[in-house]
């Protein structure tokens, strides 16, 4: 099989990309991500843990250049790091920006959360670093999509109401965003994102006019994964039916079953606000009490509707080939 645009552009084989995943992401595993041919992808607090979190942007930005440099030692393949812009009082972005470049990092997840955060300053600063970028807004329109592509975005990622963590504001699913989006653009190869966990899913995307697949729980099911084998269990044990769905901020949420996040779903039938969830929600500390140390009493395990069709804990070198399947020409 011949690369298509997607592994061109990211100059890998098989155009499938591990979404960031915030802290279950380390280099162990997106460096796995890269040596089966895919692009793994280092989320915003990649390695780290409660003991080893830290609070200022410029502490955080060197335990990723730590993370950067493990992943080096484990693949010569490329690999990205997100970058989560804020629309107001960005503090994030100056600090790790620099160690990106200066650790020579080739591709970058541009994640977008509303107009705000689409910088046209920003992508023409990765593009003269010679940064390839994947932009991912967390609720894709058409419009911003063109922005994106505008500003100088390589490839565009259509995330639908099928993936986990935090979950777009519309309920359109992967047979509706894809091709929406698909032909929104005019340049750029689409990636899709949402329940995509198996060759069926990725055959269907690319139908749909996808050339790639950027996905995210069928990696934390993994062997390479950091997630407790207790957490993966549940994974592969449950399915879509199982999971429930409650409104936070910026919109809504979606996690297995457990004390917290039933307490999250009662709370939002009896009426309580977005902003009152969310803070009982916990935000990414509840991600990484719930999929990082298994405590779903404090924290929460969410991922996408597609995880009845991961039937096994398997490694990242017998994901990526599956997810890689695809039926259009090459250069399409």
């Amino acid at each position: 099989m011949q690369p298509n645009r997607v592994a061109r552009i990211l100059c890998i084989e098989k155009p499938v990309v591990q979404g960031p995943l915030s802290w279950l992401t380390d280099a162990r595993l997106v460096a796995a991500g890269g040596n089966a041919g895919g692009l793994g992808v280092l989320g915003p607090n990649a390695g780290l843990t409660a003991a080893t979190a830290v609070s200022t942007p410029e502490a955080t930005a060197e335990k990723m250049r730590e993370e950067i440099r493990k992943t080096k030692q484990l693949t010569e393949k490329p690999f990205g790091v997100n970058l989560i812009p804020t629309a107001v009082n960005d503090i994030w972005t100056p600090a790790i920006l620099p160690v990106i470049k200066e650790e020579g990092v080739k591709v970058v997840v541009y994640t977008g959360y509303g107009d705000g955060s689409l910088k046209p300053a920003l992508f023409d600063e990765l593009k003269a670093a010679g940064i390839t970028i994947i932009y991912r807004d967390i609720n894709p329109t058409p419009e911003n999509s063109r922005r994106a592509e505008q500003a100088g975005a390589d490839i565009i990622v259509a995330t639908c109401v099928d993936e986990g963590c935090t979950l777009p504001g519309t309920s359109l699913g992967t047979f509706t965003i894809v091709p929406l989006i698909v032909d929104a653009v005019q340049r750029v190869p689409v990636m899709a994102a949402g329940g995509i966990t198996d060759a069926r899913g990725a055959r269907a995307v690319h139908a749909l006019g996808a050339e790639g697949v950027f996905a995210g729980s069928v990696f934390i099911s993994t062997i390479e994964s950091r997630v407790p084998d207790s957490v993966k269990a549940k994974i592969v044990a449950a399915n879509g039916l199982d999971l429930r769905l409650f409104r936070t901020l910026p919109d809504y949420y979606r996690a297995l079953p457990g004390k917290l996040s039933d307490t999250l779903v009662a709370m939002d039938r009896a009426g309580a606000s977005r902003t009152e969830l969310a803070q009982a929600m916990g935000g990414l500390r509840g991600m990484r009490l719930g999929m990082l140390e298994g405590n779903t009493d404090e924290g929460y395990i969410s991922v996408g509707a597609g995880i009845g069709n991961i039937h096994a804990i398997t490694s990242v070198a017998e994901v990526v080939p599956q997810l890689a399947v695809y039926s259009r020409q090459p250069g399409h």
